[in-house]
């Protein structure tokens, strides 16, 4: 949606991420920031990409695992 007042684009587009997207706020040692980003690169990914494809993997990997166990 374009408007011509670039603030409203703005307050559109926050408010469609508030109401579309859940926020998860990340702390790492320093250094790792640049690994992952140099990882995501590597298959040309974003690092907010590349990170949730990670945790997919995982959660899909633990639920694999639980289905086995029971």
């Amino acid at each position: 949606m374009a408007f011509k007042d670039k603030s409203k684009t703005i307050a559109y587009n926050n408010e469609f991420n508030k109401t579309a997207y859940d926020r998860i706020g990340l702390m790492l040692p320093k250094g790792s920031k640049e690994e992952i980003k140099a990882a995501a690169d590597r298959i040309g990914e974003s690092v907010n990409g590349y990170i949730k494809i990670a945790i997919r993997e995982k959660m899909d990997r633990e639920k694999l695992n639980q289905d086995k166990s029971e």
